[in-house]
């Protein structure tokens, strides 16, 4: 059975209900923060990455945080920000920032439903997969600039490219 058809019945659903019945279904281990949040980890190929799901029912969204640790030098913070903005130059939904208080490197994303618009599974899905995707993609490209003393347009270079087809 597919995921979209689990979630027929979506728009009776609270949005974060919805991302836990995700989590069950993928065995993410999560914890229902409060009613309208959700934190999860996801295990991507270079890190474990903590995302956090809220509902906001006044600004009418779904708030998503994809976030990992990552301590780079003091002197290569000005290099990091200017990869960060290239790989949000890169990003069609969602962008980076760095958290330097808490030494996170943080991808956020919202999904706007204004209107009483209503979430479907694969809407909440898709947002996951992409923030994971993203992470995933330009970790690599974080890492040679932090430690590996290449500068942005080098680190850029070998960030992995979105795959097409099967393997």
């Amino acid at each position: 059975m597919a995921m979209s058809e689990t979630y027929m019945d979506s728009e009776d659903l609270h949005p974060i209900d919805i991302v836990e019945h995700i989590a069950e279904y993928y065995e993410w281990d999560f914890d229902r923060i409060a009613d309208d949040q959700i934190a999860m980890a996801v295990q991507g190929q270079w890190k474990t990455y903590s995302i956090t799901l809220a509902w906001s029912a006044y600004e009418e969204t779904l708030k998503l945080v994809c976030t990992y640790e990552m301590d780079p030098p003091e002197d290569r913070m000005g290099e990091l920000y200017e990869a960060l903005n290239e790989a949000n130059d890169q990003c069609w939904a969602g962008a980076f920032t760095y958290w330097d208080e808490q030494k996170l490197m943080v991808y956020r994303f919202g999904l706007l439903l204004a209107g009483g618009g209503t979430a479907t599974g694969d809407q909440i899905n898709t947002m996951i997969n992409v923030a994971v995707l993203a992470s995933e993609r330009f970790y690599p490209a974080f890492q040679l600039v932090g430690w590996g003393n290449k500068t942005p347009q080098e680190a850029m270079q070998v960030a992995i490219a979105e795959a097409f087809g099967r393997a």
